[in-house]
């Protein structure tokens, strides 16, 4: 019997709202644990702090959406609100108790991130190649749940083939989508190491590194840059903490006492997080 799939994941959001008739009760933060199925590995830390300021003076307006375990409660949605009210020293938390299942579990945890957009390329495909494990779908059945193309589907999965290192720096946005698109295709895992570093240090793009890649199998020598002067350590430091906060490539071009701020998107609904991001802090 071939297995029949769900109406999709939209079908799951009016999941995750709170409305009048829900009964909402407190929970001890001692009960609850986090949704082992989420998919987002790093939170930040600063975006935390700030919503424990804000529950410190207003407490937690919108409960959290729990489901019930063998040893208390787990989230199913609303972790940031969890780990906040635990900095602020909260001892309990406002939540709704709803049944679900671990299928369901697993399709929310994606579907919160995908709305917000918080999940960079490697956690996005750890996360499609944990349901398909998970629940044995295909590519697919997989692309049918997530209204994505399975072209979409494939071209993330491919990027857990990339040595580990290459991973992380996707993950920290020293290298982009494009990027390690164009690094799945080399073979040899030392190629994709010395053109991921390559790439980085001569500021390539995904244009200039295809490039490489097709001079490296015609044994063609490298397209490099000058050596670039030492750079200022503080201003590094304020690239880093900026791509900390924006999840993106962020680059400081300086002339003497001027200069400017990149902010680097990969595409529409990246440009509209970054600029939601900005308004919110203006």
């Amino acid at each position: 019997m071939s297995k029949r799939l769900g109406r999709g994941l939209d079908a799951l959001i009016p999941s995750l709202s709170v409305n009048e008739d829900d009964k909402v009760v407190e929970v001890s933060l001692s009960q609850l644990r986090p949704n082992p199925y989420q998919p987002r590995k790093s939170f930040d830390d600063d975006a935390i702090r700030e919503l424990a300021e804000s529950i410190k003076q207003h407490g937690v307006i919108q409960p959290i959406i729990v489901r019930t375990v063998l040893k208390g409660f787990e989230i199913i949605a609303g972790e940031r609100r969890f780990r906040a009210s635990q900095l602020c020293g909260n001892p309990t938390i406002p939540a709704v108790v709803r049944n679900f299942s671990d299928q369901q579990v697993m399709e929310i945890a994606l579907i919160e991130n995908l709305q917000r957009e918080d999940l960079n390329a490697i956690e996005l495909a750890f996360a499609y190649q944990a349901l398909m494990d998970k629940f044995d779908l295909t590519q697919e059945e997989l692309s049918m749940k997530v209204g994505k193309s399975r072209s979409h589907i494939a071209n993330f999965l491919r990027l857990l083939s990339l040595p580990e290192q290459i991973k992380e720096n996707v993950s920290r946005g020293t290298l982009s989508m494009g990027h390690a698109r164009a690094l799945v295709g080399v073979k040899e895992d030392s190629r994709k190491k010395e053109l991921a570093e390559q790439t980085m240090v001569n500021e390539w793009s995904v244009r200039d590194l295809e490039e490489a890649i097709q001079k490296l199998d015609q044994k063609l020598p490298l397209k490099t840059k000058p050596s670039a002067k030492k750079r200022d350590p503080y201003m590094e430091q304020v690239e880093e903490t900026l791509r900390d906060k924006f999840k993106t490539t962020v680059k400081i071009k300086q002339q003497k006492d001027k200069g400017r701020i990149e902010l680097l998107y990969y595409n529409k609904q990246d440009l509209e997080r970054l600029l939601e991001l900005l308004q919110q802090m203006a």
